[in-house]
Parts: C-alpha cells; sequence; structure tokens
C-alpha cells in the first residue's frame, strides 16, 4: 500500500519515504515529552518544508518511541512502582504507597481513555478538521497563557511523595485537553501539576509517570489500526525507523527538559508556544500556510 487513506486512517507518513520520516522522528521525538506540542510541528515542519503532513496516525504511533524513553529515563521510578505494587499485594499490604500510586495512575488514566474512544472517529481520521493549523495556533496560545499564570501564581513546594488521589485525578482530567492537537500532553499534565504546587521537576516527574499508561495504551491502539488498514512491509519499515530515530530523540528531550525546570523555569516553553501559535495564526491568515 502506498499509503494515504487506508480504512479511514490517515498513512501519509509512508509516501515520505525513509530520509523524511528519519528528520520528523527527531522532530517528533524532541517535540513529544516538551511542553510545546509534537503535533503542531508534524504540522508546521512538513508545511515549511513543502511536505505533505504525515497523519495523525504517524504522530500517535510514535507515542510508543516516547514510551522507550519515559520508562528508560525513569526506570528507577517505573522499577519501584511495579514491584512494590506487586510485592504489595502478594503481602496483602494495601496501604503501601507504591499500590497506591499505581492504583491513582490507573483511575486518572481512565478519563483520557473515554475521551480518546469517544472522539477517536474525529481526531484520527483523514483531513481530521482538529489538525487544522487555526486550531492548533489557539491551541499554543491558550497553553501557553495557562502554564504562565501557573509559573506567576503557583507555589513549587511539593514532591510526587506528597501527592494525593485529588491530585491524580485532576491531572488525569488535565490530560484530556492533550486530546486537542497543539494543547500538548506534558505540556496539559505539567501545567495541572504545576498549578496544584509541585516544585518543577516533582511536577514534570509526576506528568510523565501518570502519563505511561497513556501513551502505552495509544501506541498500541494505533499499531492495532494500522494493522487493520494493512500497512504494508515497506509502511511497517518505515514506521519502525522513525520510533528508533524518535525513541532517541524522546529521551534527550527529557533530559533537557528536567535540567531546565531544575535551574530555570517553564518561561522558555511559556514564550516559544506563545510566539509559535501567534506565528501559525498569521501564517493561515495570509495563507503562508495552509
Amino acid at each position: 500500500m502506498a499509503g494515504q487513506c487506508a480504512a479511514g486512517i490517515d498513512t501519509g507518513f509512508v509516501t515520505l519515504g525513509y530520509a523524511k520520516v528519519a528528520i520528523l522522528g527527531v522532530v517528533q521525538g524532541i517535540t513529544e515529552l516538551l511542553p510545546i506540542s509534537s503535533t503542531a510541528h508534524m504540522r508546521v515542519v512538513p508545511a515549511l518544508l513543502g511536505w505533505r503532513d504525515p497523519g495523525s496516525a504517524f504522530s500517535a504511533a510514535m507515542q510508543l518511541a516516547a514510551l522507550v524513553a519515559v520508562i528508560s529515563y525513569f526506570w528507577q521510578d517505573v522499577r519501584r512502582l511495579v514491584v512494590g505494587s506487586v510485592s504489595a499485594i502478594a503481602h496483602r499490604q494495601f496501604a503501601d504507597p507504591n499500590l497506591r500510586l499505581a492504583i491513582w495512575i490507573a483511575l486518572a488514566t481512565v478519563p483520557i481513555v473515554l475521551a480518546g474512544a469517544l472522539l477517536s472517529n474525529s481526531l484520527n481520521t483523514c483531513n481530521s478538521p482538529f489538525r487544522a493549523l487555526s486550531v492548533i495556533g489557539w491551541a499554543c496560545i491558550a497553553m501557553a497563557g495557562l502554564m504562565g499564570l501557573t509559573e506567576i501564581l503557583a507555589r513549587h513546594r511539593r514532591s510526587v511523595e506528597e501527592a494525593s488521589l485529588l491530585d491524580a485525578l485532576l491531572v488525569g482530567l488535565a490530560q484530556v485537553g492533550a486530546l486537542i492537537p497543539g494543547v500538548s500532553r506534558s505540556g496539559s499534565t505539567l501545567t495541572a501539576a504545576l498549578a496544584f504546587g509541585f516544585k518543577r521537576e516533582e511536577a514534570a516527574r509526576f506528568s510523565f509517570l501518570l502519563g505511561i499508561p497513556a501513551i502505552a495504551l495509544a501506541g498500541m491502539k494505533e499499531l492495532w489500526e494500522l494493522h487493520k488498514a494493512h500497512l504494508d512491509t515497506h509502511g511497517w519499515s518505515v514506521l519502525a525507523l522513525g520510533l528508533v530515530i524518535a525513541s532517541v530523540s524522546a529521551f534527550a528531550a527529557i533530559w533537557a527538559l528536567m535540567r531546565i525546570l531544575e535551574r530555570f523555569s517553564a518561561w522558555p516553553f511559556v514564550i516559544y508556544r506563545g510566539m509559535l501559535g501567534v506565528l501559525l495564526l498569521v501564517a493561515t491568515s495570509n495563507t503562508w500556510l495552509t
């Protein structure tokens, strides 16, 4: 299948070929885990280069690269949660903090799973209106404003160990906003965690740990959809190359994000998002980008 639209799934990334997908893999990997919206960059970069939109299926499947990077970077946290939870269940220690946090993360994933199921036909279809550059532009500006407010008003004192069930559920609700291209999953959850008083680096840590199930489910679902769309061997090999490159880029992005939040603040991302949103609106209104 040469691939542009199969069974309603946009497989435009196949026609881009290995070299272009490798470049987009770098962009996707970096922007997926920084709070600047990978979808925005997956629309803007190809448009600027004169390439076709790789499609929402590519962006969704690339979340598996983010999953590999998150688990690798936060391996000690992930291992402690998994091993601690299994041990707690085996010994009937249901008050164990690891088991409690694992249950909270599972509950916090429910909102985005339900919302994603309800909106999947609109979000992932070919030529989805949600991927319009104007929509992405306004979403970037809105999230820049919200993130800026948290930097001004929030107290940055709490750690993940102090998180409550309410914190997890509210950050999980914020994660639903990531279904709108331009919002960014890491951006919405990081902003929510900052608003609830977490330290900047702890807010990022909480955001990434809480997002593991959602990232995994979204990526696996898209692989299944591509399988049902009968993606051929060439298409799978193009996707695999993108995944490998995006995994390495995503790990580097997490490292950079944690250093920036530890030493500075979220303001660089606020400014970047705001400028990107304004440029997108100006470009679309003047038909510089379509």
